[in-house]
């Protein structure tokens, strides 16, 4: 008898437990987005800072699953298709923001009076018709719909492609300007769906695609010489450019932000982790937390995205070092949120768009720096080629212009790969015209922990997973 009772109050306690956690508990969602964030860098980045015994705060969330990550049109997705996957839970093609299968990428080049903007892919317009596909309702606009808060966090662009596929709809990612101008209530082009100004809190990097074109600030501005920073002021956003900016923003209920962060403009983003200036740019975690701090003012719940960005850029770049950093301040954020939240009424859902092809080889000792040079376990002396040269146990399928493939290898035994951040890995295959790694096609992890997150589990598809975030939703 007494096993009997005792087993019985352990099936009400999960029972309990499980109740807490039903479909439609979900008040708030997180829903974190490492770019181009991998299994191997996920791996990599856990050594990197943890050691091989430890841990990331993403590891520690209690359900897991992996995700297929193909788009409508090719085997390796690009940052676009696989955020809207998300997003709407619709496959679209490379390139297409929150549209259709039916869309293609379509865009043209905006003629300009300025001659001294050089058109480039920036200048990229949207040129959907009637006849090209339609847009899909993302997670964001129904969000909107159920008049919870809404913020959208990203350290790469603000316009870049996944943040803007949770308030954009585009058929070529490229257009920027016209990007910009659909989070803009009221405004020429603006998006309906987001109703006046109710995505309330929106950070990422630079201005330019934001504020009117001048010849003095770096990569230019919009030819169409709209303020939409003095627009959306004009609607009650508080505009923030810097940490001290950042800080003096109010946190109370019916705060909105525009967060624009020009300290890293040249290279069209927020900083990497390693190059920013913490007495002048706020981390990814800061920015997490103060839109936690907004958002759930609002009694009916909220949606919240937040972007790891420049993971994916880094490994384009072929440089480790910094998407390593730049994976543990996301894993950051990760841990202020579940500080701060209630999870039995908030889902937090990580995960990647897509792999990269960054690789984990070799047969190193156990504690061999991740950034080194491949040992052999047995001696912990280097291991080498064929040619008795050393190599790094971090190296990459392909690459681009930068990358450190050359006919004949260097000789790593005098070079520390552990130290300088500006070290590029070495890669297999040389890709001329793309300019850069490209991603890799391969599954991604997920994780999740909170109300609703018992339903993520096994290989799924990623439409799958908005529809298992719009199922905690309750939507």
């Amino acid at each position: 008898m007494k096993n009997t009772f005792k087993l019985s109050v352990a099936a009400l306690a999960l029972t309990s437990t499980l109740s807490a956690f039903a479909d439609g508990e979900a008040k708030n969602v997180i829903f974190f987005l490492g770019d181009g964030m991998g299994p191997v860098t996920v791996t990599a980045s856990r050594i990197y800072k943890y050691g091989e015994t430890g841990k990331l705060t993403m590891e520690t969330l209690g359900r897991t699953a992996r995700v297929k990550t193909y788009s409508l049109d090719a085997q390796t997705t690009d940052s676009a298709p696989s955020m809207g996957a998300y997003m709407t839970g619709v496959k679209s093609r490379n390139e297409v923001v929150s549209m259709d299968g039916n869309t293609r990428a379509q865009g043209a080049f905006k003629p300009t009076t300025n001659t001294s903007v050089t058109p480039n892919v920036s200048n990229a317009v949207n040129n959907c018709t009637t006849t090209n596909g339609a847009s899909v309702a993302t997670l964001l606009e129904q969000a909107i719909a159920k008049s919870k808060a809404t913020g959208v966090v990203t350290t790469a662009r603000l316009t870049h492609a996944t943040p803007a596929v949770t308030y954009a709809h585009i058929c070529n990612r490229n257009a920027e300007y016209d990007i910009a101008r659909q989070a803009v209530p009221g405004g020429a082009g603006a998006n309906p769906a987001l109703g006046a100004g109710r995505v309330d809190v929106l950070m990422g990097g630079d201005s330019r695609y934001w504020v009117p074109f001048n010849t003095t600030i770096p990569n230019k501005g919009r030819p169409d010489g709209r303020n939409l920073v003095s627009e959306l002021q004009a609607k009650g956003y508080n505009y923030v450019t810097d940490l001290a900016s950042f800080n003096a923003a109010p946190a109370a209920a019916g705060t909105k932000i525009i967060g624009l962060f020009d300290q890293a403009i040249a290279e069209g983003h927020m900083s990497y982790e390693l190059d920013r200036n913490p007495a002048l740019e706020p981390s990814l975690a800061q920015m997490a937390a103060k839109s936690i701090d907004i958002l759930s003012k609002n009694p009916n719940g909220y949606l919240l995205m937040v972007e790891g960005g420049r993971i994916d850029h880094a490994l384009h770049g072929t440089n480790a070092m910094r998407a390593l950093a730049d994976t543990i301040a996301f894993d950051d954020a990760i841990k202020v949120a579940l500080d701060k939240v209630d999870l039995s009424n908030t889902l937090i859902v990580v995960t990647a768009d897509h792999d990269h092809t960054m690789a984990f080889n070799g047969y190193s000792h156990l504690g061999n720096n991740i950034l080194g040079k491949t040992t052999d376990y047995r001696t912990k002396n280097l291991a080498k080629d064929v040619d008795g040269k050393p190599y790094t146990t971090l190296v990459f399928g392909n690459g681009g212009a930068a990358a450190q493939r050359k006919s004949v290898r260097d000789d790593l035994t005098n070079i520390d790969t552990t130290l300088n951040k500006d070290y590029l890995q070495e890669v297999g295959i040389m890709l001329g015209g793309v300019g850069s790694e490209a991603h890799g096609g391969g599954d991604v992890m997920l994780f999740a922990k909170g109300a609703g997150s018992a339903s993520f589990k096994g290989t799924i598809d990623n439409t799958k997973v908005n529809t298992l975030v719009k199922k905690a939703f309750g939507f």
